[in-house]
């Protein structure tokens, strides 16, 4: 399997060559952990992963032309190409690049919503209206991901106007680690938030990729 780390750019070195059989899952690096564990566990040897730079969910306008470079420089290496996003944040954006190139990618608008399920992400989307969620990615990464880039640890003062709307933390939590469970607490501490855990291990992650 060829892992590209979250930040990295793509290259096509090493990689195989077309009408080889092999499926490239292009992902957001903030799957990189759960698509190589979904891979390892189910023998899923035909796969290979490469991943854009979690950052760019702070742009998300600049995901649907980032995929689409990615995607044609590495088109001709494989039978198949699945896009490992949501709409995250594209408004649609997305959709149109995945329509043009005619692929498929991950169910739901975000990795909240396939981590739980899709249907029931959005059955309790009124009553969860306050909720701030965070996965095992971003339990581990929520200074880079969160407090940084809101100007937090600059300026802690700006936390109540982030999150006045905000009545609670989920944590969405994708593996039973202790750790991750205590960064997840200490996050909604941080945020001044009540804290909420719910295990929903790889949810519709898996059930696409079995489908690849």
């Amino acid at each position: 399997m060829t892992v590209l780390p979250p930040d990295a750019e793509l290259t096509q070195a090493g990689l195989p060559a077309a009408g080889s059989g092999r499926v490239l899952i292009l992902a957001c690096g903030a799957l990189a952990r759960e698509i190589t564990a979904l891979k390892r566990l189910n023998g899923w040897d035909h796969m290979d992963l490469a991943c854009l730079p979690a950052i760019l969910h702070n742009t998300p306008d600049r995901i649907p032309s980032a995929v689409r470079d990615a995607v044609l420089a590495h088109r001709d290496r494989y039978d198949r190409i699945l896009v490992g996003y949501g709409d995250c944040g594209t408004g649609g954006g997305l959709d149109r690049v995945c329509a043009e190139l005619g692929l498929e990618r991950l169910p739901g608008p975000h990795c909240y919503a396939f981590f739980s399920g899709t249907d029931e992400f959005l059955s309790r989307a009124e009553d969860e209206i306050g909720a701030f969620y965070l996965t095992d990615f971003l339990a581990k990464q929520f200074d880079a991901f969160v407090i940084r880039p809101l100007g937090l640890d600059r300026h802690p003062q700006l936390r109540d106007m982030y999150f006045a709307h905000y009545d609670r933390l989920v944590y969405l939590a994708q593996t039973d680690d202790h750790d991750l469970t205590e960064r997840a607490r200490a996050a909604a501490a941080r945020l001044g938030l009540a804290f909420e855990r719910r295990f929903t291990g790889f949810g519709e992650l898996a059930t696409a990729l079995a489908r690849a």
